[in-house]
C-alpha cells in the first residue's frame, strides 16, 4: 500500500528552516566555493558513457513504485542505518525514490530527499522536503555547507557520470564528523549505468566507490560492509520455479549487499 504524506511539499516551494537555498553560481558564494577538493579524477571519458544517452529526466519521467532490491537487502540496509545514523540527525537521501529504508523508530530531525521523479518523492513518507535535480547535468547541491549529519545513497551510485564532483558536494554539505553511506547490489538499469560500472565485477565496483571517496580530500578511509547470499541460496532460490526463472534470465537469486562508508574529517566516537 502506498502511503501519502499530506504535509510533504517540493522543497523549492517551501521556506526551509535552518537551511539556506543558494541559486547563485558566483565564485564568491561560499556554498559553492567550499566543495570538497578533488585530488584526482577516477573515471576517464569512456568510463562515464552510457548506452542510453537520452536525458535522465526523460528516462525517469514515469514513476516506478517498486523496490529495486529484495527484502533481505532492505533489512540489512535498515539495520546499517540504525547503527550509523543517530536520533536527531539531519539526513539527505540522495538519488531517492518513494522509499528511503530508514528505521521507522528512529526520530530524525529532518530528512530531505533528492531524486529525478517528483511523484515518487512525494509518496515517500520519510521525507520532510524534497528537490528534483539531474546530477549528471548539474552537480551543485542547493544546501548550506556543513548543514547535514548524514547523506545516504541507495542503489543509485552507478548512474553518476560526474561522481567526483557529486562526492565533493556531499563533503561540503556534511558537518565535520558527518557520514556518507553508499549502498548497492548487482542490479541496475543497464543502459543507464556508466561504462565503468556496467563492465565491472562486484569487486571492481566496490573498489570504484572507494576511489570516489578517496579522490576527495578530507574523507576518512572508506569502510566496506558486505553481506553475500549463502552459497546454496535460499529455499526459494533452490525451488524448481526459481530454477526456471534463472534459466530465463529473470531471477538471479538473493541480492548481495555492499555498502561503502566514510566520514568527513573524522569518525565520531560515542560512549
Amino acid at each position: 500500500m502506498l502511503t501519502s504524506h499530506p504535509n510533504l511539499t517540493p522543497w523549492h516551494k517551501t521556506k526551509i528552516p535552518h537551511t539556506k537555498i543558494s541559486n547563485a553560481k558566483s565564485e564568491n558564494n561560499p556554498s559553492v566555493q567550499n566543495a570538497g577538493k578533488i585530488k584526482r579524477l577516477v573515471l576517464g571519458p569512456d568510463g562515464r558513457t552510457k548506452l542510453n544517452i537520452s536525458p535522465d529526466r526523460d528516462f525517469y519521467a514515469l514513476p516506478r513504485f517498486v523496490t529495486h532490491v529484495d527484502d533481505q537487502f532492505i533489512s540489512t540496509l535498515t539495520n546499517l542505518y540504525r547503527e550509523r545514523l543517530s536520533p536527531g540527525s539531519e539526513v539527505l537521501d540522495l538519488m531517492s525514490s518513494w522509499v528511503s529504508h530508514l528505521p521507522k523508530e528512529v526520530g530524525f530531525k529532518r530528512v530531505v530527499g533528492h531524486g529525478l521523479n517528483a511523484q515518487e518523492l512525494a509518496k515517500n513518507p520519510s521525507l520532510d522536503y524534497f528537490f528534483v535535480k539531474d546530477l549528471n547535468k548539474d552537480q551543485r547541491l542547493e544546501l548550506e555547507s556543513c548543514s547535514l549529519d548524514a547523506v545516504v545513497c541507495t542503489v543509485s551510485v552507478q548512474y553518476l557520470q560526474q561522481p567526483e564532483k557529486v562526492f565533493g558536494e556531499v563533503f561540503r554539505v556534511l558537518k565535520p564528523g558527518g557520514v556518507f553511506i553508499v549502498s548497492f547490489s548487482n542490479r541496475m538499469f543497464y543502459e543507464k549505468a556508466v561504462a565503468a560500472w556496467r563492465e565491472g565485477s562486484p569487486y571492481s565496483r566496490v573498489q570504484l566507490v572507494m576511489q570516489y571517496f578517496q579522490c576527495i580530500e578530507g574523507f576518512t578511509q572508506p569502510e566496506i560492509v558486505r553481506k553475500l547470499p549463502a552459497p546454496g541460496g535460499t529455499q526459494e532460490d533452490r525451488s524448481p520455479f526459481g530454477w526456471i526463472l534463472r534459466l530465463l534470465g529473470l531471477f538471479s537469486g538473493s541480492d548481495p549487499f555492499y555498502a561503502v562508508i566514510a566520514y568527513k574529517n573524522f569518525k565520531p566516537i560515542y560512549e
